[in-house]
This record gives C-alpha cells, sequence and structure tokens, in this order.
C-alpha cells in the first residue's frame, strides 16, 4: 500500500472522483471539453494532490500540495452547483453528491490543519 492510501482524505477524495466521473457521464455531449471536463479535472485534482504530495519530503511539501487540493476542491464544489443551476445534475444527483463532497471536504480541511503542526 503506498502511503498515500493509508489516509483517509484521499480515499474519500478518490471515492468522490468515481462518483463525479458516473455523474457526469450522463451530461450534454457539448459540454465534454467545457464544463464536463472541468468538473472531471477538479475532482481528479484534489485525489491526485494528496496523492503527490505525500511523496514528497517534509510536511511543508506535502502542506502545499494540499493547498493545491483545497482549491481544486473549491472549483469542483463550484462547477457541481453550476451544473445543477444548468440542469445538468438532477435534484437527486445533487443529494447523492452532498455527502461524499462534505466528508472529502472536512477530511481535507483536517489532514491540511494537521499538517500546519
Amino acid at each position: 500500500m503506498t502511503p498515500y492510501e493509508r489516509l483517509r482524505a484521499w480515499d474519500s477524495a478518490h471515492q468522490l472522483v468515481l462518483l463525479v466521473y458516473r455523474a457526469t457521464e450522463s451530461w450534454p455531449t457539448r459540454e465534454l471539453y467545457g464544463l464536463t471536463s472541468q468538473t472531471r479535472r477538479a475532482a481528479f485534482s484534489v485525489a491526485s494532490n494528496i496523492a503527490e504530495g505525500s511523496a514528497k519530503k517534509g510536511p511543508h511539501e506535502f502542506r502545499r500540495y494540499l493547498d493545491i487540493s483545497l482549491g481544486s476542491f473549491a472549483e469542483l464544489r463550484y462547477t457541481l452547483r453550476l451544473a445543477r443551476d444548468l440542469g445538468l445534475l438532477s435534484a437527486s444527483e445533487w443529494e447523492h453528491l452532498q455527502a461524499p463532497t462534505d466528508l472529502a471536504g472536512k477530511l481535507l480541511w483536517k489532514l491540511y490543519r494537521s499538517m500546519s503542526r
């Protein structure tokens, strides 16, 4: 098991990436290179920056990658909200994504704060 796989924040972010990819499969093809791609890249960036940062030397460097991950997380939350407001996500799909999104954000912030000590 690689170091990042032991992190609950990474696991939660990874599960969120899987959900986002599934949720965006039905979005219109006209959005493939727009909102679909942007949403998927933001979700991927959250998890991948946790993974990449965990391989760096020292907590300061890891924290820098977590900072990037937090920015991507904020972008993801916005793209999901926009997709809901544009009707690309139904109310039930939006609700289905809320708990995993909230959990991923809480765990990411907790990990980020722990690296500050």
